[in-house]
């Protein structure tokens, strides 16, 4: 008898790498900010240069850590609603058949291990892998669909995300331009 809960630690695997690669990049570039603006110097009064950027790391995987839980924890909320619109499925057989899809997030996360030093490469890792992801989610998922049921996951999912995106960025670009018109030397 196989297992159902043997990729169940998959994602949380995935999380960590993604969360280390993008974190061990932002402590470097980090660093390169803090000698640009002179506060390096004064950090290094208080900690060493491997216990700052050990304090950095832990930061800034940290904030990933939580970034990507929540997408995660976003998408698979979009997911799950697509399916109880457009499935069929009462017994719960797509969900068991989706997680093989954890292997490939795994791939993608172990991947953006050897593109640390590079943010486009990093970032065309995970954005590659999530696309590779969803095809392989939608593929799976159409074998227990009809081809409507399919084409209408595909496109609510599609939707969701973009409205999602579109919110996001929306509000990051109002406030940046809030922030801009409040400076003083801005005017």
């Amino acid at each position: 008898m196989k297992n159902p809960y043997i990729y169940g630690y998959l994602p949380l695997i995935t999380i960590l790498l993604f969360s280390l690669t993008f974190g061990m990049y932002a402590v470097g570039e980090s660093l390169q900010v803090f000698h640009a603006i002179g506060v390096y110097s004064g950090m290094r009064e208080f900690l060493s240069d491997f216990e700052l950027r050990v304090f950095l790391l832990i930061v800034f995987a940290g904030i990933f850590f939580m970034l990507f839980s929540a997408l995660k924890l976003v998408g698979e909320t979009i997911h799950e609603l697509g399916m109880l619109f457009f499935s069929k499925d009462n017994d719960g057989a797509t969900v068991h058949q989706a997680r093989g899809g954890y292997i490939i997030l795994l791939v993608g996360a172990i991947c953006s291990a050897f593109a640390i030093q590079f943010i486009y490469v990093l970032v065309g890792i995970f954005v590659l892998t999530v696309f590779i992801y969803f095809i392989y989610l939608i593929y799976k998922m159409s074998q227990f669909m009809s081809m409507g049921g399919t084409i209408g996951l595909l496109v609510f999912e599609l939707f969701m995300w973009t409205i999602l995106l579109s919110l996001i960025i929306y509000v990051v670009l109002k406030l940046y331009n809030g922030i801009l018109a409040s400076l003083p030397f801005a005017h």
